[in-house]
């Protein structure tokens, strides 16, 4: 099966996926094409994110943001554990409330995820929001005989689902007592975990069995049977949640719903060591996002955790493993610069200059770099005259074949003294179609790999709740067409100082220098 786009009919590219479950690479077949429903387990806020939550965010932006250039409608959600005994237990230490802790490290990851580029998600819910839902979900369970109340708690009866442990292999007799949980007696079995546990003191919900609150495993289940339905198309998250916490969800979905698979694909990346161990919270051997960012910019740490194929290991040695990544980023860096600057020269005097749509209903006024990005995807490739046409469909194959991003990566360096030797020969008469082409591998990498982008504001933090409040006013304005008040919002940011570029993640801004 190909999918089909919605709008035109038209086949859409295939891409294809390590599935966990399959054990090989399988093309993704969306249950309704184009459209692709997503999960990812996300964080558990109780301490701030480390650089190994920010690959596991990048690595799944990469995947989302891919499907979309392609043509798919992704909707896109990952999850943020907010109730959980680790939150709890540090509230306690610092004396405040448990929502303190999982709102304040929630707002500082987010900050960090908008730094690095991670723009994919279309909702992060929370475990709390959805407690009505959990305990709709676990009545189902227990109504169809796969679940259990004991003294206040619900447990699940692994015993009365045969096809536990078949996503990761393991045997139900290895299943961590407990998980996540104290180990008790009010279990039928050791294997069995729990769905709802009674609470006396701290945070907790009134429910038919007991005041209390969810076990970890049956809140992302309730979101997503809720927000998705019963199945849908890709499952992602760490490679350490396959087995028990991935065999839990999809024991209790498909108890609960008795439709079979939970997802149709199940990806899975694998760790970010800190000297050959996995990197943990709660072991303490972390390098937290905040502290990375002291070392390195966050492109280069996006371009850093994305340096190593998502299923395998990569391994942080210390600040020059950082070290190293910078300077390869530069050198990326400094050849999309020197394209830049040539395009300014290039066009210079040529724009801003209206573009009228095909249907003669609607005009704007484009700069150059507005036009490059409709040129992008309005005008045809010519893989046998363009040389950047073909740059551009080899770092796409490597992409749709599962997510090769060192290999488009590596064309991306080779592509560099390419175009800079394109630039030299050809001089400013190049023609815009070939210009086009020296652009287009680099709109690829700065759409789909996230590469490329504004490392933020240099202006003051007095000054840029200022510029926020200018650039969405310029937005209604294009939004309902009035694209004169448009570049007038532009010009007098400029004669302040303030520079706007418009690029495909929305505009940025910088101060002049």
């Amino acid at each position: 099966m190909v999918a089909q786009d919605g709008n035109s009919g038209t086949q859409l590219r295939t891409v294809r996926i390590y599935d966990t479950s399959k054990a090989e690479v399988v093309p993704l077949k969306p249950l309704n094409p184009p459209r692709v429903y997503m999960f990812a387990c996300g964080i558990t806020p109780y301490k701030p994110s480390h650089i190994g939550h920010a690959r596991a965010a990048v690595i799944y932006d990469v995947v989302a943001r891919l499907l979309r250039h392609l043509g798919y409608h992704v909707f896109y959600m990952t999850n943020i554990t907010d109730i959980e005994d680790k939150i709890i237990k540090a509230a306690t230490e610092e004396g405040v409330d448990w929502r303190i802790v999982a709102e304040r490290n929630f707002s500082l990851y987010i900050k960090a995820m908008e730094k690095m580029g991670v723009i994919s998600p279309n909702l992060y819910p929370r475990s709390t929001d959805f407690v009505p839902e959990i305990i709709e979900q676990i009545k189902t369970i227990i109504k169809n005989g796969h679940a259990y109340e004991s003294e206040g708690d619900v447990y699940f009866d692994v015993a009365s689902f045969p096809s536990f442990g078949s996503l990761s292999g393991q045997r139900i007799e290895k299943l961590e007592v407990g998980s996540r949980s104290e180990e008790n007696t009010k279990k039928r079995a050791p294997e069995d975990f729990t769905l709802w546990k009674q609470e006396r003191i701290g945070p907790r919900w009134e429910s038919p069995w007991s005041m209390g609150r969810p076990g970890w495993h049956i809140e992302d289940t309730a979101m997503t049977v809720t927000l998705f339905g019963p199945r849908y198309d890709i499952h992602g998250g760490g490679l350490e949640l396959k087995f028990p916490h991935h065999e839990a969800e999809i024991a209790q979905a498909e108890s609960a719903t008795g439709q079979h698979p939970l997802a149709s694909i199940w990806m899975h990346n694998n760790m970010l060591n800190m000297h050959g161990e996995k990197m943990s919270k709660s072991l303490g051997n972390v390098l937290s996002i905040d502290d990375a960012f002291k070392i390195v910019s966050p492109q280069v740490l996006r371009f850093y955790v994305l340096s190593a194929h998502y299923r395998s290991v990569l391994d942080y040695l210390g600040p020059d493993s950082m070290t190293e990544a910078k300077r390869s980023y530069e050198t990326l860096q400094s050849a999309y610069a020197k394209l830049n600057a040539f395009s300014n020269d290039r066009f210079k005097g040529k724009f801003p200059k209206e573009w009228k749509a095909p249907n003669g209903n609607a005009h704007y006024v484009l700069t150059w770099k507005e036009w490059i990005d409709l040129a992008y995807d309005t005008l045809p490739r010519d893989l046998e005259k363009n040389a950047g046409d073909k740059v551009e469909e080899t770092m796409l194959s490597a992409l749709c074949e599962d997510f090769q991003v060192r290999e488009a990566t590596s064309s991306l360096f080779t592509w560099g003294p390419e175009m800079g030797k394109a630039l030299a020969e050809r001089g400013l008469s190049m023609s815009d179609d070939d210009l086009l082409s020296l652009w287009r591998p680099y709109i690829l990498a700065q759409r789909v790999l996230g590469y490329f982008l504004e490392e933020g504001p240099a202006a003051s933090a007095d000054v840029a709740p200022l510029v926020d409040v200018a650039l969405k006013a310029r937005a209604r304005a294009r939004a309902r067409g009035d694209y004169a008040e448009s570049d007038k919002i532009r010009q007098e940011l400029a004669s302040a100082g303030i520079v706007v570029e418009d690029s495909a993640a929305g505009p940025k801004w910088k101060v002049k220098q």
